[in-house]
């Protein structure tokens, strides 16, 4: 007689029970520090805003902020790609200072007027809270990484009101094109949550109106692909320059706080110029709410999308904290706004996928910024979205904001090898064309 085998969803009961009240608990810390941020933020904007004057302080706060991350905050200064390398090569448990040391260094980026934006915080203040629970559930490697990273699907979830994208964004951060589907329950569990916890503390999203959406026709597919290879190049620049500006900086400049009070000299003499020649500048700096707001309303200028892009390569790669995320919406929504005429698609709604375009290409993160699109415009833009995110990620090539996320599955024939960091594709690439040199020169001898 056979003997009775208890079903396997027995088994799964503990570990749902288990990881429903872990990811409660990470949520419930990373909207709640979320929510203190973004009106810490609110108030540290207005007042910018209010008192113009501050940009001339910026130096002395760059310096600042310097100073204390050289002093208390070496173990965590390398922000997002620390908890990106924890997931990967689990070592020790996250410093709890990471949580004020970021979250003062970024009001502060915002209040004196750095172009900085906000998801590395939140993220970082996710990832942080959560680990501090490793030794209280006394995690093993493999549940520790779980934990991490449903910390940073709860952070960026609550900063953006965008539950399903974040824990989308939790999975697909780690690796180029591989996803870890053992921390899905988790990601989801502490994304929604903590979308739920900021809405509980008051917090309030932006909304973006896109108006008509065209209908999916070979003509706006062909165009929305030739948008998509645009956001993806300029997502490479951007990514490519505030890694290279970051390294140039560290080269030239030994003492860390001299850093960003060089970037912040930079960025008000830039100000200052651009106002002396008749030009409102301001709009650059910050998060540029306002301008993003008015790509869905009204054709932008052409250049805005330059604009912020220097003013942001500068603030992050001289050593300002705070994150790329909300800059890229920037980016490509005005990108995406200048495009519209040429390609003749309604400016609202090509701003709408440049919004989300720019971005999966700078983090390689195509499918959470498809389902963002979904969740900030509508389900009607969702094909074209899809079209838009998955070209620019496949146009970004092998590069990206977040240098300690791996390559899990090369975008074409001929990538780096699997499980390589995006720093190190550089010099893979470098060794790869001296060893075909020396090839062609042996063929030839």
């Amino acid at each position: 007689m056979s003997r009775f085998r208890r079903p396997e969803q027995f088994d799964l009961l503990p570990y749902i029970g288990k990881w429903l009240v872990i990811a409660s608990v990470v949520a419930f810390l990373a909207g709640s520090a979320s929510a203190l941020f973004l009106f810490a933020l609110d108030r540290a904007t207005a007042w910018r805003e209010a008192n113009r004057w501050i940009i001339w302080l910026l130096p002395l706060a760059g310096g600042a902020v310097g100073w204390v991350y050289f002093k208390l905050g070496k173990q965590v200064e390398a922000g997002n790609n620390l908890l990106i390398d924890e997931i990967h090569d689990p070592k020790k448990v996250v410093p709890l200072r990471m949580v004020p040391l970021v979250l003062g260094g970024t009001v502060i980026s915002h209040l004196f007027g750095a172009s900085v934006g906000r998801e590395g915080t939140a993220v970082q203040m996710g990832g942080a809270l959560a680990d501090q629970l490793t030794h209280v559930f006394r995690m093993q490697p493999a549940d520790r990484r779980i934990l991490l990273m449903a910390g940073i699907s709860a952070g960026f979830a609550s900063v953006f009101g965008t539950p399903l994208a974040g824990a989308l964004f939790g999975l697909e951060v780690l690796s180029i094109g591989r996803m870890r589907y053992d921390a899905l329950f988790p990601c989801m569990v502490a994304g929604i949550v903590a979308d739920q916890v900021g809405m509980a503390w008051g917090v309030h999203h932006m909304h973006y109106a896109i108006g008509k959406v065209v209908a999916v026709t070979p003509w706006s597919v062909g165009a929305v692909v030739i948008a998509g290879v645009i956001f993806g190049l300029v997502g490479l620049v951007f990514a490519t320059a505030t890694h290279q500006l970051g390294g140039l900086v560290k080269r030239w400049i030994f003492y860390p706080p001299l850093r960003p009070m060089l970037g912040g000299i930079v960025i008000a003499l830039a100000l200052w110029a651009l106002g002396r020649a008749g030009f409102d500048a301001h709009r650059y700096i910050g998060l540029g709410i306002p301008s993003i707001v008015n790509a869905f309303q009204e054709p932008s200028a052409p250049w805005d999308f330059f604009g912020k892009l220097a003013f942001t390569v500068t603030s992050l790669g001289t050593g300002f904290k705070g994150g790329e995320v909300t800059p890229l919406f920037y980016i490509g929504a005005t990108l995406g706004n200048a495009l519209a005429p040429m390609l003749q698609l309604p400016f609202a709604m090509l701003a709408g996928i440049g919004f989300v375009a720019v971005f999966a290409g700078a983090a390689n993160t195509p499918l959470a910024t498809i389902v963002m699109a979904i969740e900030l415009f509508g389900p009607q833009i969702g094909p074209l979205a899809a079209i838009g995110c998955i070209t620019s990620y496949l146009c970004s090539g092998h590069t990206g904001i977040y240098h300690a996320q791996r390559v899990g599955h090369i975008k074409h024939h001929g990538g780096p090898p699997e499980e390589l960091r995006i720093a190190d594709v550089p010099q893979f690439r470098k060794k790869q064309q001296t060893q075909h040199v020396s090839a062609t020169k042996d063929d030839h001898s």
